[in-house]
């Protein structure tokens, strides 16, 4: 899957798994990619090798929560309603030119 942003294209790994949703980018140096949390209102960095951005999505894809540079060692809840929300992780300073009520477009 991919995410244009700022007239960069960005992969975007889905978490689907257990495994892909526990690791997520932990670990991870020179991120160039992004992962999306389906049906998720809460993550943490700990294990993280460096700053991610974390953007919380209502059902339609629409902006309701950006934490930029998110440090190692946090944990991140953006929603009671864990049904309704997504979480995208992206790499550090990805998200400078969205705002709370843009919409993503996901491509395949």
């Amino acid at each position: 899957m991919k995410l244009k942003l700022n007239n960069t294209t960005i992969n975007i790994v889905v978490a689907k798994t257990f495994y892909t949703r526990l690791l997520g980018l932990m670990g991870q140096k020179n991120i160039d990619y992004g992962m999306l949390f389906p049906k998720c209102n809460a993550i943490h960095t700990y294990f993280m090798k460096e700053e991610i951005d974390v953007i919380g999505l209502n059902k339609e894809n629409q902006v309701i929560y950006i934490y930029r540079e998110v440090p190692k060692n946090k944990i991140i809840r953006i929603s009671e309603d864990a049904k309704n929300t997504s979480i995208l992780e992206l790499p550090k300073n990805a998200s400078q030119k969205l705002y709370i009520g843009s919409v993503l477009k996901f491509e395949e």
